[in-house]
């Protein structure tokens, strides 16, 4: 059970404690909130020996792919050199020479893609594996930890919009985003290497060029280098407006497609529901407007895409074809290269170019990067803003419950309480000035449906928000909250009845007992399987066996606060006496609080009463008082028989002596 409010605290002391448990990390996504604490997370974290040693092997094998490269410019030219003087009279084996260089140039290509860039391949992929993984498991245990985060991420407030499509976020955008990530950074990496070896290789091999004596040896050189700072950076340039436009439509097209997906998932959980109602006409208009939006946000995605393929094209032809052989020309012409130089020089320029182009060429990849990062940071932002749930809810409405704890004698006490809906000037729609449930009572919220009978209870568990009063719980009692929608996990039957505990609480004799004296006894045989049939327990049963499995798990759990909200609306009239008959003789102490649509509570077969007092919600207000006693079935026969008092009096006596 979640604590939504805490005392208030008044002391100094306190305060500043809670001024500095506020600012420290609350969650195991604290440190992923912005983009550079995304990306680093992992390697400043317990993973940091797995992560640096997967990274280091990349970074080397960059290195070595990219030394690859001016080997593989220089045996280009040693190829080019051979074919061109093929027929000169001093080659004297120029077959030989010709197939020795173009067999270097092959094993170059060989080492280069099969052997470092093959083998990097492989390292980066295990590091995008093991750091997804490492991001999802935080994820998920943000999420589901025992604020019920989860449930609170998904209430929004003002200035934090609730996340939508969390499923996407955690699945799709932490996979793309990893992956999309690992490969920017080795691009990097490739650019700062390629620079070094490359730019090394041009200024060793540089050579005087005419009108520019005054640079002397470095002439061609300077010229490569202008050549590559002016042409790459202009287009970068225009790449990153372009960039800027793909984000965002990445985004929206996220959001758009996670919305279609997540009412395709509705309507398969609702498909019956559907079926019935024939409301398939209905179904079909809500998924054609739901499409809509995706088909224009990829409309515009497939223009941006297209314009920017174009200008990729242009850019790498301009830049292989005349950027890359331009600053070479002049010396060439006037003898400062040969052949061989020139076309060595204009290869590593054109490597040079390349992969100092690295930013234009992956510009949509750093778009969704970013669109990514973006959806996975929001998502840590809310969580981290709910860690504190009254202060995240008085964002949008009084939220002022406190929660305590006292000698379990005195059992569960309610005082001053108030509910309310989202609002700075909602006025409570229910009140309780004071209520007090002990141990062993059994307790019954009647009231007109739409009363708040639910959202007191929810208060009770803090699962409400709005609104404001104490709550003071018996200390050490185990509660246990049974709602009337049950939902069921992909896991065992066993595992399914010990829940909230785990498979390993109870041995497989108790979890039996449980689902025999719960009424489902004919699955005991199936209790270790994830389904049965082919179809997962959440489909194989049925809304009253749901219902009985949570008896199941009530009578595993022994609460002494247990909480019935209409879990027993769809079992029959014999079904829901069992049911509380299996409470009554299991859990003799229990406290119970329960809302069903009945006006009138069950009794036992024999007649006897469950409950002993009643919560009554009448205009907005929670009144409670003992249970009256309602007059036997056959006692209410008899008086509705036109005869005597007396008369009647009579056979109720005679039936009584029968017994």
């Amino acid at each position: 059970m979640i604590r939504v409010g805490r005392p208030e605290r008044h002391s100094i002391s306190e305060k500043w404690l809670r001024d500095v448990e506020r600012q420290s990390p609350l969650t195991p996504v604290s440190s992923m909130r912005s983009f550079w604490g995304l990306m680093r997370a992992y390697w400043f974290s317990d993973r940091w020996k797995e992560a640096w040693t997967l990274t280091l092997i990349i970074a080397l094998l960059t290195a070595l792919s990219s030394k690859s490269g001016v080997w593989f410019a220089e045996a280009s030219g040693e190829l080019v050199n051979s074919i061109a003087f093929f027929h000169d009279a001093a080659n004297t084996t120029p077959l030989r020479s010709l197939l020795t260089n173009a067999g270097i140039l092959v094993l170059l290509v060989v080492l280069k893609d099969a052997g470092f860039t093959g083998i990097r391949t492989l390292v980066s992929t295990t590091l995008h594996r093991k750091w997804r993984g490492w991001l999802d498991s935080r994820f998920n245990e943000a999420l589901l930890d025992p604020n019920h985060t989860h449930f609170h991420a998904q209430h929004g407030s003002s200035g934090s919009a609730a996340p939508d499509n969390i499923d996407q976020r955690i699945q799709e955008s932490i996979k793309d985003m990893t992956g999309g990530a690992i490969g920017l950074a080795m691009g990097v990496l490739a650019v700062a290497t390629s620079l070094y070896f490359v730019g090394q290789k041009l200024i060793e091999n540089s050579a005087e060029v005419k009108g520019l004596e005054f640079l002397g040896s470095y002439g061609s050189a300077v010229l490569a280098f202008l050549a590559v700072a002016t042409y790459v950076p202009l287009n970068t340039w225009i790449a990153v407006k372009l960039g800027k436009l793909l984000e965002r439509l990445n985004v929206r097209m996220q959001q758009a497609e996670g919305s279609y997906r997540g009412e395709l998932t509705t309507f398969l959980r609702r498909s019956f529901h559907v079926a019935a109602s024939r409301g398939e006409d209905v179904q079909r208009t809500m998924h054609s407007q739901r499409y809509v939006d995706i088909d224009r946000t990829w409309a515009r995605l497939n223009i941006v895409n297209t314009s920017y393929n174009s200008f990729e094209l242009i850019y790498n032809f301009i830049g292989a074809r005349i950027v890359a052989y331009g600053p070479g020309l002049v010396p060439f012409i006037h003898n400062g290269f040969d052949l061989k130089g020139y076309i060595t020089g204009s290869e590593m320029v054109n490597s040079l170019i390349s992969q100092c182009s690295w930013f234009i060429h992956v510009m949509p990849a750093i778009a969704a990067l970013r669109a990514n990062s973006q959806r996975v940071t929001e998502l840590a932002n809310a969580i981290e803003d709910v860690q504190h749930p009254q202060e995240f809810y008085r964002q949008t409405g009084l939220s002022d419950f406190r929660y305590a704890s006292q000698n379990p004698v005195f059992g569960l006490t309610i005082q001053k309480l108030e509910l309310a809906h989202q609002g700075e000037d909602a006025s409570p729609f229910l009140s309780a000035a004071n209520l007090r449930f002990r141990r062993g009572e059994w307790t019954f919220l009647k009231g007109e449906s739409g009363c708040g009978k639910t959202s007191l209870i929810k208060a009770i568990n803090g699962l409400w928000p709005y609104g404001r009063g104490t709550i003071v719980f018996p200390e050490s009692v185990r509660s246990f909250y049974a709602a009337q929608e049950v939902k069921l996990q992909q896991v065992s039957l066993k595992q399914l009845a010990c829940l909230p505990g785990s498979e390993h609480d109870h041995s497989d004799t108790q979890v039996a007992s449980a689902l025999h004296r719960a009424g489902l006894g004919d699955f005991i045989e199936h209790m270790a399987n994830e389904s049965r049939e082919g179809k997962i327990w959440d489909q194989v049963l049925s809304g009253g066996q749901k219902q009985k499995l949570v008896v199941a798990r009530i009578l595993l759990q022994q609460p002494g606060l247990l909480f019935l909200d209409e879990a027993t609306g769809a079992l029959d009239p014999d079904g829901k006496i069992a049911f509380h008959q299996a409470i009554k003789d299991n859990c003799p102490d229990v406290t119970v609080i329960s809302v069903m649509h009945e006006a009138v509570p069950p009794r036992s077969l024999s007649g006897a009463e469950f409950y002993h007092s009643v919560v009554s919600i009448t205009d907005g207000v929670a009144t409670k008082k003992p249970l009256v006693p309602s007059l036997p079935r056959e006692l209410t026969t008899i008086l509705a028989q036109p005869t005597p008092v007396e008369d009647k009096w009579l056979r109720f006596s005679r039936r009584l002596k029968q017994r």
